[in-house]
């Protein structure tokens, strides 16, 4: 169907994602008709949607005989050609009439071929080239003409079986999308003045807001501003453990409501939402042909045309130069024919590279291609970004030594007073452990920031400075040795005096992520030979985190050109290499690395865009699964494409004793395909590998 859309005039691109039965074109204005002709001509329908229009899932009626027949069209074929074939057989088991058992085996092959043959004459009248079916149809007419009833029924028996079995379980590997598709909410209840009224998810607007009872799906991309509850969020993210919302966090499309009412103000129309970026995104990485896939693709241009020129020669040859017997020959070449297509070899790869971005869409990872997926099992090195990747990405109040404070609380008050003006990251982590605390903050005046160093302020009628030590050197109980061994640890000091001395210490750090170090062991596992960290975060801090983390090499004070060279040198020296970070700062590093991965992508639209990999929740332990599933899936396409070109030599080679029959053919072929399809759908079920 690609084929010969791209070769209508007006079209100027096309791309049909099998996936998810989705043909996308790029066309001249005026030419949807022409479209929409040549796509029934060739046996499908079709329905225009506009570019970036999300489809909301409708309720489907249940599935009954003529559903099933409209989504299989090939199990109609199998069932009569089925009962044919084992009416004639009985009966010609039981001596019974050769009229009645002939006419039996052509109203089968009749039945049973029609399908075939209207694919196949659409086809070969569009493409003017031969697909399976036309191959297959040739096979079955030129057996019936040299009285081989009974053998041209049982191919289009197994044809029709090996159709529909294929068809059902490719089927299933597009359950990533449907149920992705199913999540999104087809009404919600909105407030709108005084009043609450349910709506279409398509008619919210941004400023909205929506009142999600406990148990309901949230329906938009929003935040809270009023309400508590616990939000399940492993459809976008693939946390397990559901994570705490109330006013002022963020919540996505998709997601499920505890056991809260929750107030949601909408922030993002419903195409904007990060549940349909990832279904677009999901879509857009199953259409793309990884580079097995294309050069798959390749082979198979020369393949088909190369076995049916073998096809002729050997209906011809044996009997002009060997004096042998035509029809016998004849057959052997329509089994042959049966043969030609390269279904197996051409479905290895794509039913692989389908499952594997499924299952990892539903696990919180999404990667952007098979091109990216094949990529990342194959690399050696992979390079962290710190501050958000490594580490949370916001400082935490650690250490509290007192001096001259009469106790914690007195200088907290003091801190938060002075830091409550300041907009640093630092009086932000102040603060917040503060209000943790429930510490009475009292009001500050004459505040003034010193830049570098620190700031001051008068607090109950008293002036009191806070800053890191350089700031307060003059003070008489400045206390070198705490200062030092707190900085050795890598954490930021502030000093909290007033004009005579030090009242105390707070220090302040950014916390390692829980999970970074068990990460790093568990990449070393899966043979990563060298793991680096990139920060511009000063030597000693990269030092200390590099150790506690187990981190290989450790890079610090560097800009963000600085990073990319890095990251050049490593390509140059180590071959591929993964660079995890935050998808903004380290945007540069992230598009020169044979993989770029984001963290928390969710809530990052730079993140979802730049990156070739994203992780959707900030979940680093997600790393290892996504590296062991690109490998587990490489090795799978590899089984598969092996074991597809052992049995197509083995069924070939077959003819030049004159063994080969047509349903060996087909059983081969078909059984082949489905056998690599099973092999590709195991790719739904990998999880995460154990440490060791």
């Amino acid at each position: 169907m690609e084929k010969a859309v791209k070769q209508l005039p007006g079209v100027i691109d096309a791309s049909l994602i099998f996936t998810t039965g989705k043909l996308q074109v790029e066309l001249d204005k005026n030419k949807e008709a022409e479209l929409i002709k040549l796509v029934k001509s060739l046996g499908y329908s079709i329905k225009l949607q506009p570019t970036g229009e999300l489809i909301i899932p409708k309720d489907e009626p249940k599935e009954g005989i003529t559903t099933l027949f409209t989504r299989y069209p090939h199990l109609f074929s199998m069932l009569v050609s089925g009962l044919a074939l084992i009416s004639a057989l009985t009966l010609r088991a039981l001596g019974g009439p050769v009229d009645i058992i002939r006419i039996l085996y052509i109203a089968g092959v009749l039945v049973g071929i029609y399908e075939p043959a209207r694919s196949g004459w659409s086809t070969l009248r569009n493409l003017r080239e031969l697909d399976m079916n036309a191959l297959m149809v040739m096979a079955v007419i030129g057996a019936t003409i040299i009285g081989e009833y009974n053998e041209a029924l049982v191919v289009v028996f197994l044809f029709s079986l090996g159709n529909f079995l294929q068809a059902y379980t490719f089927d299933q590997t597009r359950n990533s999308i449907r149920k992705l598709m199913d999540l999104a909410p087809r009404e919600a209840t909105v407030r709108r003045g005084n009043s609450e009224v349910r709506l279409p998810v398509t008619s919210i607007v941004i400023g909205d807001t929506v009142v999600v009872k406990p148990g309901e799906t949230i329906p938009v991309d929003g935040e809270v501003i009023s309400g508590h509850s616990t939000v399940n969020q492993a459809a976008i993210t693939g946390e397990s453990v559901p994570v705490s919302k109330e006013a002022d966090n963020e919540v996505f499309a998709g997601t499920l409501n505890e056991y809260g009412s929750l107030e949601i103000l909408v922030n993002k129309s419903y195409q904007d939402t990060a549940l349909s970026r990832i279904i677009s995104m999901v879509e857009e990485a199953q259409a793309q042909r990884a580079p097995s896939q294309q050069l798959i693709d390749r082979f198979s241009r020369y393949y088909t045309p190369a076995v049916i020129g073998i096809a002729f020669l050997v209906a011809i040859v044996p009997t002009l130069f060997l004096n042998q017997s035509f029809d016998h020959w004849l057959y052997q070449a329509l089994a042959l024919l049966l043969v030609a297509c390269p279904c197996a070899l051409v479905i290895s790869t794509p039913v692989s590279i389908v499952s594997a971005i499924g299952n990892a869409a539903r696990q919180g990872v999404l990667i952007k291609g098979g091109s990216y997926l094949e990529e990342l099992g194959q690399v050696s090195v992979v390079a962290f970004d710190k501050t958000g990747t490594l580490t949370e990405g916001r400082l935490e109040v650690t250490d509290i030594i007192l001096l001259a404070a009469s106790s914690q609380e007195e200088l907290l008050a003091i801190a938060a007073a002075i830091e409550s003006r300041s907009e640093h990251p630092v009086a932000d982590a102040i603060l917040r452990y503060t209000r943790k605390r429930n510490i009475n903050v009292p009001p500050a005046t004459d505040f003034k920031a010193v830049p570098g160093k620190g700031a001051q302020a008068q607090v109950n009628g008293i002036r009191y400075y806070a800053g890191n030590p350089s700031f307060l050197a003059n003070r008489t109980n400045h206390n070198h040795d705490s200062i030092t061994e707190l900085q050795d640890q890598g954490k930021t000091v502030i000093l909290i005096g007033d004009e005579g001395e030090v009242l105390g210490l707070i220090a302040v750090s950014d916390q390692i992520r829980p999970d970074s170090t068990v990460t790093v062991n568990e990449l070393k596992n899966l043979g990563i030979t060298q793991t680096i960290m990139l920060t511009g975060d000063n030597m000693r801090v990269a030092h200390q985190l590099a150790r506690q983390v187990q981190i290989d090499e450790y890079h610090a004070e560097l800009l963000p050109e600085q990073k990319l060279a890095v990251v050049e040198h490593l390509l140059d020296t180590k071959g591929r290499v993964a660079m995890v970070g935050d998808g903004i700062n380290d945007a540069p590093a992230l598009a020169r690395a044979t993989v770029g991965i984001a963290m928390g992508a969710a809530g990052t639209d730079v993140a979802l865009e730049t990156a070739d990999v994203a992780l959707m929740a900030d979940d680093l332990s997600r790393l290892p699964f996504a590296i062991h599933l690109s490998r587990k899936t490489v090795k799978i396409i590899k089984e598969n494409v092996i074991f597809s070109l052992i049995v197509k030599l083995a069924i070939l080679m077959l003819v030049f004793p004159g063994l080969l029959t047509m349903w060996l053919a087909v059983i081969a072929d078909v059984g082949t395909s489905l056998l690599v399809t099973f092999n590709g759908m195991r790719l739904l079920k990998v999880s995460a590998p154990t440490s060791k």
